[in-house]
């Protein structure tokens, strides 16, 4: 900062509790200056409050009440708005007197607003006022007049300031500035006075006015005080004279020539301001002329209607216009009018009036003339209109809109729904309009509750438009009821409330409530009291339910048209907790080990067990006793319990019965039913065992039925285990036989090979001892070698086949015969015979094809078949073959055919 500063200024001495001003020492001034006071050193500014201020009027600092600790030096800081640098003025030393504190004193006013300050329209206003004083005085502002402060007024500096943004006229009046303390009051006055330069309220622009006409220019502005008007064309003071004359700032010049066009200027000043405006004054003369503004060519009206045409050509001074009809020149009468402005009125016109109209239009500089045609029409009618309809949704209706119109017209049809144009490329799948030429009639298809409404037919003509409506209202199933709520829960009934939805234009006759709970399937009709819920009634109680569930609510309603939408669920309720009612549901049980009673049970569902602590009370005795064991189950998804004790007799039996309860008490015991208790093993091994070798892949093994006696229980049956000489005993295969059978075949072995198999008896409590082991040795496998060159002849129904013999290799089974498979092309049954020789006879009625193959026949099983043979049913005369065949067939004779010889000659 610029220091001003050379020296140090004289202190300024005072008492404590006397007031005191410090004086800054302004610099010239150079734009707008703003205040500030240092403290010592900077940046230790002095914080002004309700006891220090800082005019931004005077610079100077005024300290209402001086306290010990504002003893220091202050320099006066002050800035320019025209000069980045502030300045800082000569430290002023601040000290205190020793010659005694100064009493209490009334407040004296040291700031103070002018007593007149005239103020401009929109600027913001600050009136200073700070009083020294002890006490430190309190300051407040009012208006003399009373009026309360706008909320645009602000007091600042702890109201030693107040600003008046934006002022405005009704701003103006007599402010005060009240200083108080205990000792007395002051007060400060002074008037704000309201100015505002011209603002233009109403401007002049740019005219072309004919000559001989007259001009009238408005100029008018606002302004505090009121503006006068001066006016000047093209620079120099504007006459005034017959013409001419000024008024209020308006400018009127009558009676236009040629020498008053030029640029005019209306100025409006106060003592505030001044402003202008200016324009163009261009005063014309020409012949009329209809280039720029030509008549219509063609106008069509309908009988009965007015016409107005115009004739309105460019001339100056404006032109006077006559009309005629063809030729004939027209005059005024009851339904002609030649109207002021040139124009043309022709009222309840017929068909007489069509013909062409030509305007003669005349001022002093020349004459021009324009025609027009008029085509009169017949009025446009609705013959057949719409009406309103009721309908069901998903009906589909037509609505009619015939016309009949003048044929000189094009035609159009339109239609509105509820105000809106119906747009029938967007709703194609609804919206169609159908007909002829003369008709707009609406299909609606598959209509819905959305197409309620009413619909306008609009049709219009380059002359009329004509239009009718009607009220379509569709009426559908109930919209969905609102607001479902729960007002009572027990525990097995819920009090459910509503509120009507939207009928859709079709009374409700009944609600139904439907229920849901975690353990259903979807939504349920739930039982309800009353059973039939009238369309009136909006609330119901719900029956049947089940206690300790969770449940959700919803209603339907029902009209006439069907059910409608569901409500929104109800809120989840859970239902009161009760004593359990259903037992447990198929009480049986058996087996188990010995010693041991097995009761098992289908447990009760959640939505059954009626509250919490759910479980079960098992009863048991031994049938003929009175007596009853009882022991409780606690897990409610426990399907079993079992009983153990060394008294137990095998496979006795024993009442049993399954009870429930819970939380609130004990319910229903299950029907009382017989469950044996475990049963003993048998204890003895089967006898007569012994194993036959029946192939190379089969054995089968026998034995003796073991004693048995009812009262041990069920024989389910015996196991037979078998392993070979390859395998260990521990890791044997096994298969089981039913308790009534005394021998199974084992299948799937490995030829020629030992096998070793052992049988034990079993029941539900086990398997009793092995019988001793027996041994077979399975088979040698057949030939792999298929019987070949089979050969065969037919004679009427005898056929002969033979065949190579088939010889065994030393690992396989020596061959004890053949077998020789045959059957129809037609049927599935196999027919066979054996033989042991390489030869057969068959006697066949050979209606339809035979096929044949051969095997061989060995202890190990049937060897491999021979390729399949064709006998054709054409065969039954005389033929032979030998192996797979096709067929040539030689004619001897062509009516004596008595033998055939078929020759098959081998396909592969």
């Amino acid at each position: 900062a610029e220091s001003s500063r050379m020296k140090m200024r004289s202190a300024v001495s005072v008492r404590e509790g006397q007031g005191v001003v410090l004086l800054c020492g302004t610099p010239p001034r150079a734009g707008d200056l703003s205040f500030a006071w240092i403290f010592n050193e900077y940046p230790s500014f002095v914080q002004e409050d309700s006891r220090r201020f800082v005019s931004q009027e005077t610079g100077h600092l005024y300290i209402a009440k001086v306290e010990p600790s504002d003893v220091g030096n202050y320099s006066c800081v002050v800035t320019s708005t025209g000069s980045r640098s502030p300045v800082l003025g000569s430290p002023t030393p601040l000290v205190l007197r020793t010659d005694g504190v100064m009493g209490e004193y009334e407040p004296k006013i040291e700031v103070q607003f002018p007593e007149t300050l005239a103020a401009a329209k929109g600027s913001t206003v600050k009136l200073e006022c700070f009083a020294l004083g002890n006490p430190v005085p309190q300051i407040n502002w009012r208006r003399t007049d009373g009026l309360p402060f706008p909320s645009k007024i602000k007091l600042r500096k702890s109201n030693g300031m107040i600003e008046i943004p934006n002022f405005q006229q009704e701003d103006a009046g007599l402010y005060e500035c009240i200083t108080e303390n205990s000792r007395g009051k002051n007060i400060a006055r002074g008037r704000l006075t309201y100015y505002a330069k011209p603002h233009w309220i109403q401007t002049i622009r740019d005219v072309e006015v004919a000559v001989e006409d007259t001009l009238y220019w408005d100029c008018r502005a606002s302004g505090k005080p009121k503006p006068s008007y001066r006016w000047l064309k093209n620079g120099e003071q504007l006459a005034i004279e017959g013409r001419i004359q000024i008024e209020n700032g308006a400018l009127t010049i009558s009676n236009l020539n040629l020498t008053d066009s030029g640029r005019y200027q209306c100025i409006a000043e106060n003592k505030h301001g001044v402003i202008s405006s200016s324009a163009e004054l261009r005063v014309v003369a020409s012949a009329p002329d209809f280039s720029k503004s030509p008549m219509k060519k063609l106008i069509q009206v309908q009988i009965g209607s007015t016409v107005d045409f115009e004739c309105k050509p460019k001339a100056f001074p404006k032109a006077k216009c006559s009309w005629k009809k063809g030729g004939e020149q027209l005059q005024e009468n009851e339904r002609i009018t030649l109207l002021k402005d040139g124009g043309l009125r022709i009222a309840n016109v017929t068909k007489g009036d069509s013909g062409s109209y030509t305007c003669l239009a005349t001022n002093q500089f020349g004459t021009a003339r324009g025609s027009t045609s008029l085509i009169v029409t017949e009025p446009t009618r609705i013959t057949l209109a719409p009406s309103n309809m009721d309908v069901t949704v998903g009906e589909s209706v037509v609505l009619p809109c015939q016309v009949q119109h003048d044929p000189l017209l094009d035609i159009s049809f339109t239609w509105y729904f509820n105000g809106s144009l119906t747009d029938f490329q967007r709703d194609a799948s609804h919206f169609e309009k159908v007909g002829g030429s003369a008709s707009g009639d609406l299909m609606i298809r598959n209509i819905q509750l959305k197409h309620s409404g009413k619909y306008v037919c609009m049709v219009k003509t380059e002359v009329d438009s004509v239009a009718s409506a009607a009220e379509l209202i569709v009426r559908g199933s109930p919209g969905p009821p609102e607001h479902v709520k729960v007002d009572e829960i027990t525990d097995t009934t819920a009090q459910i409330s509503w509120q009507e939805g939207t009928d859709n234009h079709s009374p409700v006759t009944t609600y139904s409530i439907q229920a849901r709970t975690p353990f259903s399937v979807g939504w349920q009709r739930a039982t309800t009291v009353p059973d039939v819920i009238n369309g009136r009634t909006f609330t119901s109680t719900v029956v049947d339910l089940n206690p300790w569930v969770e449940y959700e609510f919803r209603v339907v309603a029902s009209n006439k048209i069907g059910g409608g939408e569901p409500s929104l669920p109800s809120e989840k309720v859970r239902t009161e907790e009760a004593v359990p009612e259903i037992p447990p549901s198929e009480v049986s049980g058996g087996g188990g080990s010995r010693s041991e009673l097995v009761i098992t049970w289908d447990p009760v569902p959640e939505e059954l067990q009626n509250g919490e602590g759910f479980g079960y009370v098992v009863a048991f005795r031994p049938s003929g006793t009175t007596t009853w064991i009882q022991t409780v189950v606690t897990s409610p998804d426990t399907p079993r319990y079992v009983f153990r004790n060394e008294s137990i007799l095998p496979f006795s039996p024993y009442d049993v019965k399954v009870g429930v309860y819970n939380n609130k008490g004990e319910g229903p015991f299950s029907a009382v039913t017989t469950v044996f208790s475990a049963e003993e093993e048998p204890s003895t091994a089967p006898l007569g065992v012994s194993a036959t070798s029946l192939s190379s892949s089969a054995i089968q093994v026998s034995w003796t039925a073991i004693p048995w006696k009812m009262s041990n229980g069920r024989l389910l049956g015996y196991e037979v285990r078998y392993w070979n000489n390859g395998q260990k005993e521990e890791s044997s295969n096994r298969v089981k036989a039913a308790g009534n059978e005394t021998s199974i075949k084992i299948t799937g072995l490995r030829s020629n090979l030992v096998y070793y198999s052992a049988v034990r008896a079993y029941n539900s409590a086990g398997a009793g001892p092995f019988s001793a082991t027996v041994n077979a040795t399975t088979k040698k496998p057949p030939p792999s070698q298929p019987p070949g060159n089979v050969v065969w002849n037919v004679t009427d129904s005898r056929v002969l086949l033979s065949w190579e013999e088939v010889r065994a290799m030393d690992n396989e089974s020596e061959v004890t015969g053949y077998k020789v498979l045959y059957r129809t092309s037609s049927q599935s049954r196999v027919e066979v015979l054996t033989t042991d020789r390489t030869t057969a006879e068959l006697w066949l009625q050979l209606k339809d094809d035979y096929f044949i193959e051969v095997r061989a026949t060995t202890e190990g099983g049937d060897g491999s078949s021979s390729e399949q043979i064709l006998i054709p049913r054409l065969a039954s005369m005389d033929a032979r073959g030998s192996g797979p065949s096709l067929l040539r067939i030689f004619s001897v004779s062509s009516f004596l055919a008595t033998i055939f010889s078929l020759t098959l000659n081998s396909m592969l």
